[in-house]
C-alpha cells in the first residue's frame, strides 16, 4: 500500500481534486477491487456514499485533519479545485454564499511560489479550505475586482472595493481589499451582514447583574460609553446591540464608522473616508451641528477624537465608542496618555467595559480530562473546585475545529464617585475596589467558563496569565 507523502500519479487519478476536497478523502491503494482512502472521517455512512460514488469497495482509513490537509495540498495542487470555473460563471458565487452559511468572518486568498491556499475565518480562527493552481489564481483575482468595482489592471497598489450578494435569504456585503506580494495580489474579503435580527444584548453573554449594570450605563442623557478590547472582540457588535436598545422615534442618532458592519433602520450612519478628510474628529465636529441626542463613535484613536468625544459629552450627549485596551480600567490611563484631564474623564466618562470573544467548545466531541497544574500558566492559583476540565478534539459538526460558536465575556466598571480619586491619581491597581463592588473580571469570568465545560483553558490561556 502506498503511503508516502508524494503519492503514486496512478492512484490521486483514482478520483477528482474536487471530489477529494468535498469529501476530504486520500486515495493511497487499490486492491482487490477496493479503493483504499486515508480521511478524517470513517464512518459508515461515508464509506456507504463513497462505494456508492465509484461503484467500488471502500476502505477508509483513519488520519488526522492536519496531515489530510497536507496531503490535499501537495497532492492535488496542480489539479485545480477551481477546474470548474471553465463551465461555470457562479464558481466564486459558492465560495462566498458557502462561507456566510458556515458562518465565516473572513476569506483569504493566498498566493504563494506553488498554490494559492484559500483560507476561512470561524469562529475567530483561519482554516485551510481551498487549493488554486497559480495558473487559475488570476482568473479568481479578476473576477473579484470586476465584482467589487477595483481596476484589473492596477497590480502594484492596494485597492479596496465592495461586493453586495444574495443567498436567497437575506442581502450581505463583502469588504474587498487587494494587497500586492511577492507572488501575486492577496484578497482578503470581509462578510458583512445586513441582518441584525439576532444581534440583542440578551445573547451577547452578558451575565444578568452585567446587564443590569450596562444598561444602567447607557440609560443616562449625557456622558460616554467606551468599550474596550482588541481587534476582534466583538466590541462593535455590542455597539450595535445597544443602539438597537437606544434606537427610538424620538432620538436622532448618528454613527461615524469603518467600516458600516451592520445598516439599522432609523439610524443615520457616515462610513469613514479619511483620503477626503471624513475621519472620526472632523465628522465628529459636524454631528454637533446636527441636534444628535446619542452620537456612535467607531473607534478613539487619538487625542483629536477623544477630545471631540469629550466635548461632545460635556454638552448633553450620550456618546458610545470602542478604544483598544486590555481591561476595563485601563481605559482610564489610556485617555490620560491622549492628554485628556482627569477631572473630564471623572465627570464625563458613564461606564468602562472590557470584553473578549471566547469560542465555546463542541458539545459533540469535547473530552474531559483531570486538571493539572501544567495546564495553567505558572503563577496561576488553580481554584480547588477546579479537578477537571474539557479539551477540544474535532469532528465533522465544528469543521474539525473542537469549537463551535463563541461566546462574548465581560469586565464591566460603572464610574461611580468612590472612583474619582482614583481616577485623578490616575491609580493602576484598583482590584480591592473591585472586589467590594462585586465586579467580576475578565479572568474570573474565564474560569467560570472553564469550570462549566462552555470553553477550554488553551482558550482563555491569556487571560489567565493576566
Amino acid at each position: 500500500m502506498e503511503n508516502n507523502h508524494t503519492l503514486a500519479t496512478s492512484i490521486t487519478q483514482l478520483i477528482t481534486a474536487d471530489q477529494a476536497y468535498h469529501y476530504g478523502i486520500i486515495p493511497v491503494a487499490l486492491e482487490d477491487n477496493t479503493i483504499h482512502f486515508k480521511s478524517v472521517n470513517t464512518s459508515y455512512s461515508l464509506q456507504q456514499e463513497l462505494q456508492i460514488l465509484f461503484n467500488q469497495n471502500i476502505k477508509l482509513i483513519e488520519e488526522t485533519e492536519e496531515q489530510i490537509q497536507f496531503l490535499l495540498a501537495s497532492t492535488y495542487r496542480k489539479s485545480s479545485i477551481c477546474e470548474e470555473l471553465h463551465y461555470s460563471n457562479d464558481f466564486l458565487e459558492k465560495i462566498l454564499i458557502s462561507a456566510k452559511e458556515i458562518g465565516s468572518s473572513d476569506i483569504h486568498f493566498e498566493p504563494y511560489e506553488n498554490k494559492c491556499r484559500v483560507r476561512l475565518r470561524i469562529d475567530g480562527k483561519l482554516k485551510e479550505h481551498y487549493i488554486i493552481s497559480l495558473e487559475e489564481y488570476p482568473i479568481i483575482v479578476n473576477k473579484l475586482k470586476i465584482k467589487a468595482s477595483l481596476d484589473i489592471s492596477e497590480k502594484r497598489l492596494p485597492q479596496d472595493g465592495r461586493i453586495t450578494m444574495n443567498n436567497g435569504n437575506e442581502e450581505f456585503d463583502i469588504r474587498v481589499s487587494s494587497l500586492p506580494t511577492l507572488y501575486g495580489e492577496k484578497i482578503v474579503l470581509r462578510i458583512l451582514s445586513k441582518d441584525t435580527n439576532n444581534i440583542s444584548l440578551e445573547k451577547l453573554g452578558f451575565t444578568d447583574a452585567e446587564l443590569s449594570t450596562y444598561k444602567e450605563g447607557t440609560k443616562k442623557p449625557n456622558g460616554i460609553v467606551l468599550i474596550s478590547g482588541p481587534t476582534g472582540s466583538g466590541k462593535t457588535t455590542t455597539l450595535y446591540a445597544t443602539l438597537k436598545l437606544l434606537n427610538d422615534d424620538k432620538t436622532n442618532i448618528l454613527t461615524i464608522e469603518d467600516p458600516i458592519e451592520y445598516t439599522l433602520e432609523g439610524i443615520n450612519q457616515v462610513q469613514l473616508k479619511e483620503n477626503i478628510g471624513l475621519d472620526f474628529s472632523s465628522t465628529l465636529r459636524t454631528f454637533l451641528r446636527q441636534d444628535p441626542d446619542i452620537i456612535m463613535v467607531g473607534e478613539i484613536r487619538d487625542a483629536k477624537t477623544a477630545n471631540m468625544a469629550i466635548r461632545a459629552a460635556l454638552t448633553g450627549h450620550l456618546v458610545l465608542s470602542t478604544i483598544h485596551t486590555n481591561s476595563a480600567w485601563a481605559t482610564i490611563s489610556r485617555l490620560i496618555d491622549m492628554g485628556i484631564p482627569p477631572f473630564l474623564i471623572a465627570s464625563t466618562l458613564n461606564i468602562s467595559v472590557a470584553q473578549r470573544l471566547v469560542r465555546k467548545l463542541c458539545d459533540n466531541c469535547k473530552i474531559e480530562e483531570i486538571t493539572l497544574s501544567k495546564h495553567f500558566p505558572e503563577s496561576f492559583n488553580i481554584p480547588k473546585d477546579l479537578t477537571s476540565h474539557y479539551i477540544p478534539k474535532g469532528c465533522n459538526k465544528c469543521h474539525h475545529t473542537g469549537y463551535q460558536g463563541r461566546k462574548a465575556i465581560y469586565e464591566i466598571v460603572p464610574i461611580k464617585k468612590e472612583l474619582i480619586p482614583h481616577i485623578k491619581n490616575n491609580d493602576l491597581e484598583i482590584d480591592d475596589y473591585l472586589a467590594t463592588e462585586n465586579i467580576i473580571s475578565l479572568k474570573n469570568n474565564a474560569i467560570q467558563l472553564i469550570k462549566s465545560g462552555t470553553t477550554s483553558i488553551e482558550e482563555v490561556y491569556s487571560l489567565l496569565m493576566d
